[in-house]
C-alpha cells in the first residue's frame, strides 16, 4: 500500500502523467528484491523525475516510461514496484 493518500504506484498513473518516484517495494521475496534492485540500477530512485509515456495495447502492457532522460519498457509487475507522488 502507498505510504500516503498522495502517492501511487507507477501502474495506476494515467497516460502522460508526470510524477517524482518516492519509493521502490516489494521486495517480499527473492524474486522481487531482484526486480526492485534492478529498478534502482536502472534509475528508479527517490526524488527522481518519470512520466508515464503511454500504454501497450488494451491499456496493459508494457508500459513506456521515462525516467529522467532514458526511456524503458515496463511490465506491470515492475511498475507496481514503484511508488510516485504525482505532480
Amino acid at each position: 500500500m502507498p505510504a500516503s493518500s498522495a502517492s501511487c504506484f507507477l501502474s495506476e498513473l494515467p497516460s502522460g502523467a508526470h510524477a517524482v518516484v518516492a519509493r521502490l517495494c516489494g521486495a517480499d521475496d527473492a524474486q522481487q528484491a531482484q526486480t526492485v534492485r534492478r529498478l534502482g540500477e536502472l534509475g528508479f530512485i527517490p526524488g527522481e523525475p518519470v512520466q508515464l509515456l503511454r500504454r501497450g495495447p488494451g491499456g496493459r502492457e508494457p508500459l513506456a516510461v521515462q525516467v529522467g532522460d532514458t526511456q524503458f519498457a515496463l511490465r506491470l509487475l515492475e511498475a507496481c514496484c514503484i511508488e510516485v507522488t504525482p505532480l
